[in-house]
């Protein structure tokens, strides 16, 4: 009878050590592939250099200095627009302030308006518009931290024209963004 007990007891112990081994696994599983974006070149991708539909596809971009004085504490989100009557701008502006009720606290947000005197507006859309050039559109521009090909980490980024894709597009970048960045701050060289 007490072999029966220890056989009984040490097969809790290995099914209880296979439950959690199933467990850590499925939580570095979850770990590795929470971000829905990965760092590429193609058109929803997190870039590290221009990405494949801008003319200067493959080239380094020149990052403003207070944005990468911002990413050493959290990733930045960007709406940079026009002040007037402009639809997709109001939307953009809406779907944008909804995903900052979730996760204002978490990111450093820029509500720049284009087309005036802030020329910190206008130098955003020289450097991040997708497409390069200027548009007179809304322009979503998120910046986090990510490993690059050579696994270094480096700024990643993504910007969307217009509103399209509505909050969900919004909200799946930031989210994106917070992921990466606590993943690779601590091992990023400003």
């Amino acid at each position: 009878m007490w072999e029966l007990v220890s056989i009984t007891h040490l097969t809790k112990i290995k099914l209880s050590a296979l439950v959690m081994g199933a467990v850590m696994v499925a939580g570095l599983i979850a770990t590795v592939s929470a971000a829905e974006y990965s760092a590429g070149s193609g058109p929803d991708d997190w870039w590290t250099v221009y990405p494949d539909q801008h003319p200067d596809a493959g080239s380094e971009v020149d990052h403003p200095q207070w944005i990468l004085d911002e990413l050493e504490d959290k990733p930045v989100l960007i709406l940079d627009h026009s002040s007037g009557k402009c639809k997709a701008c109001i939307d953009q502006e809406s779907y944008v302030d909804a995903v900052l009720e979730e996760y204002g606290d978490e990111v450093t947000y820029e509500n720049l308006i284009s087309g005036g005197s802030d020329l910190k507006a206008e130098e955003l859309f020289d450097i991040y518009d997708p497409n390069g050039g200027k548009s007179y559109i809304p322009l979503t521009i998120a910046l986090t931290l990510v490993e690059d090909s050579e696994g270094n980490v480096v700024v990643g980024w993504h910007s969307m024209e217009d509103a399209a894709g509505g909050e969900e597009m919004v909200r799946s970048y930031v989210e994106d963004a917070i992921d990466y960045h606590e993943e690779n701050v601590g091992d990023w060289d400003a």
